[in-house]
């Protein structure tokens, strides 16, 4: 069928709702087409100028991050923060082992002060797994993040008739392993439904030039008209207000130097 096929974007993603026929004289299935997607999650597949759609037709894309090993990476949330702003997702940070941590990391502020719902949970102590899943009660969600985080085991704590395989972090490297090698939805227990995806090391941003990169970081976003230069890339102009705000610490510096990166990576 000639709506499957597409040479820009993945065919079939996890998520998608596609019309199927039975195979005559056979027990096989059929994909017949696509719907079209509304929420999706996307990066550039590798190798190619071509969109991999992570998730399709999700409400939320839940970025889980870990409080300790591995280390919490600020610079991936923020690369989150734009592509469910790309895909029309609501994004969620969960916090997860708070059972390896004293307290929350401290840059987790940064995503509370930007209005970004945050939920801190443990799959030894149950610690905000209730809450979780009042989150996603009824919606369609995708786990996404960093190898190792414990992405597998939220969900084998949010419904225990999974037992989805999972791994300890490496020793020597304090970095997660790969368990997870494709994306899978579950249907859990309470109405919930949830895009398992593999650990990633860095999340490509489809769908976004460098130009625009400033308009997802919405405390620079206002002050980018002050700036001298209509212009302005906030790297090196004078008279930048952005440059300025974040020397008098209206900006946060993490912030800051996460734009940085991305502008100069696209």
């Amino acid at each position: 069928n000639d709506m499957l096929v597409d040479g820009k974007t993945s065919i079939l993603a996890p998520g998608d709702r596609v019309p199927v026929e039975k195979a005559p004289d056979a027990d096989a299935l059929f994909v017949m087409a696509v719907a079209p997607r509304r929420g999706k999650l996307s990066r550039p597949a590798i190798g190619s100028e071509r969109e991999q759609v992570i998730a399709a037709n999700i409400d939320v894309a839940v970025v889980v991050a870990s409080a300790a090993r591995p280390a919490f990476k600020p610079g991936l949330v923020d690369r989150y923060l734009i592509a469910t702003e790309v895909g029309g997702v609501q994004p969620l940070l969960c916090v997860n082992k708070m059972d390896l941590a004293d307290e929350e990391p401290a840059e987790v502020k940064l995503y509370r002060d930007l209005g970004m719902p945050v939920i801190n949970t443990s799959c030894r102590t149950d610690l905000g797994l209730d809450e979780l899943r009042a989150h996603l009660k009824g919606k369609y969600a995708c786990l996404t993040g960093h190898s190792g985080v414990g992405k597998s085991s939220l969900i084998n704590a949010l419904d225990p008739q999974f037992e989805i395989a999972t791994r300890d972090i490496s020793d020597q490297t304090k970095k997660g392993r790969h368990t997870t090698s494709t994306s899978r939805l579950y249907h859990l227990e309470g109405d919930i439904h949830i895009v398992d995806t593999p650990g990633i090391r860095q999340l490509g941003l489809w769908g976004v030039s460098r130009e625009e990169v400033d308009f997802y970081f919405p405390e620079m976003e206002g002050l980018a008209t002050q700036c001298k230069f209509r212009d302005c890339t906030h790297l090196h102009e004078p008279g930048c207000a952005v440059r300025q705000a974040v020397e008098a610490g209206e900006i946060a510096t993490a912030r800051y130097q996460s734009y940085r990166r991305i502008r100069e990576s696209l």
